[in-house]
């Protein structure tokens, strides 16, 4: 490959999600400085993005643009040639993502994505973690909603415990008290694409196991399946139901944990939930929130009825929330770190704007920039299928902190 002229490719430029990173990486205060392009499939709507931007300096005038296929790997190999960090939005990343993990993976380049599909970062785990270790290259899933505040939520929660407490917690509870935000049209692309999947075997499999994105021969803990109905934690005194997003969110923790070494304890437990409320109002909602949650997931299995969400309810790829929506979204998370049975810390992540869009772009985007600028502070040095915290662990929080996000941790109170 040719000598490294640009810091980050922006795959994915032109959809709703890729233009908010674009507009975050150009806002950003490395703006200035940065090398950085535009890529996707068409050129004209990458030329619109880019009219966009120029708005906001008109440096940016000058961007490059690359064209390339999801499935055409030689455009792709072009695509990535002389790029330090590939930062993708492209998704269902099962349906388009195989050949630009495998190029980066194989030519040493650093990349960054926002999935939230277990069976397929199960998949590059198997096909490319190896590859990537031989190159170089950082291979870093879940750099969005899924699973930051999860994975760096835990990561700031046991440097506490094991700095002010001499030892890590062995369980850790993960309650959203808070979430103000909209489905994106992207996250349900990614949404039916796994429903059809569930036919397959393996997916189902992965989909069911605690440990699935282990590396193989790890150790495996305590947990079971996720929560499936109506619970309560008393801790915080709370109705809770399922997370949607506990079943990708736990399986990275758990493989942070699992690459790094086991510093969270070789029997740490992780789980995830939904606050409702106290009371009997609390119940009702949990109760009510578990019920929709089952019914829309069946609802999907239902060929009628799944045609009718996708084509009156759901929103579609590229569509999304505007300004005003984004700006008033938010989300309150608060973890409840144990050690033998006893809270001993209380970790809270919060973001101030839609989580799927607003945060998001700022956690994608940060992440770029930490793996193009930050590469030789970082605690993870090789390559390999990483996690956010195993590759980036506190120098992407306090990248996240300047960038407005709370990640703090104290003792139980």
């Amino acid at each position: 490959m040719s000598k490294q002229t640009l810091d980050i490719l922006l795959w994915g430029a032109s959809g709703f999600t890729g233009q908010l990173v674009a507009e975050y990486l150009a806002r950003s205060p490395a703006a200035t400085s940065l090398r950085w392009a535009l890529g996707g499939r068409s050129r004209d709507k990458l030329e619109r993005v880019r009219r966009d931007l120029a708005a906001i300096d008109p440096r940016f005038e000058a961007l490059e643009i690359r064209i390339a296929d999801s499935h055409d790997r030689a455009s792709l190999e072009a695509l990535v040639d002389g790029v330090r960090v590939v930062c993708t939005t492209v998704g269902p990343y099962a349906l388009y993502g195989d050949a630009l993990v495998d190029v980066c993976a194989r030519f040493g380049v650093h990349y960054c994505d926002l999935t939230g599909e277990t069976p397929w970062m199960k998949q590059t785990i198997a096909a490319f973690d190896e590859v990537a270790r031989d190159s170089g290259a950082r291979i870093v899933h879940t750099c969005g909603f899924d699973s930051i505040p999860s994975d760096l939520g835990v990561h700031v929660v046991q440097e506490h415990a094991k700095r002010t407490l001499g030892e890590p917690c062995d369980e850790i509870a993960f309650v959203v008290r808070e979430m103000r935000g909209e489905l994106s049209g992207g996250t349900v692309a990614s949404m039916l694409a796994l429903a059809d999947g569930m036919k397959d075997r393996e997916t189902r499999r992965a989909l069911g196991d605690p440990y699935a994105l282990d590396p193989p021969g790890g150790l495996r803990g305590p947990d079971g399946s996720d929560q499936r109905g109506v619970g309560y934690a008393s801790t915080l005194g709370t109705h809770t139901a399922p997370f949607i997003m506990a079943g990708v969110n736990t399986r990275v923790v758990r493989r942070t944990n699992a690459l790094l070494g086991y510093p969270y304890g070789e029997r740490f437990s992780y789980h995830e939930s939904m606050g409702t409320g106290a009371g009997p109002a609390g119940f009702a909602r949990a109760l009510a929130f578990t019920g929709a949650m089952y019914g829309f997931f069946a609802a999907l299995g239902v060929k009628p009825l799944r045609q009718l969400l996708a084509d009156k309810v759901l929103p579609k790829p590229g569509e999304g929330p505007s300004r005003e929506k984004r700006e008033a979204g938010g989300f309150t998370i608060t973890l409840v770190g144990k050690i033998a049975g006893t809270p001993r810390v209380r970790g809270t992540v919060i973001g101030t704007k839609d989580p799927g869009y607003g945060e998001t772009a700022k956690m994608l985007g940060e992440s770029a920039l930490c793996l193009a600028l930050d590469g030789d502070t970082l605690p993870w040095s090789g390559g390999g299928v990483l996690t956010p915290a195993a590759c980036m662990g506190a120098v992407l929080v306090e990248r996240l902190r300047r960038a407005g996000m709370t990640f703090d941790a104290q003792a139980w109170s």
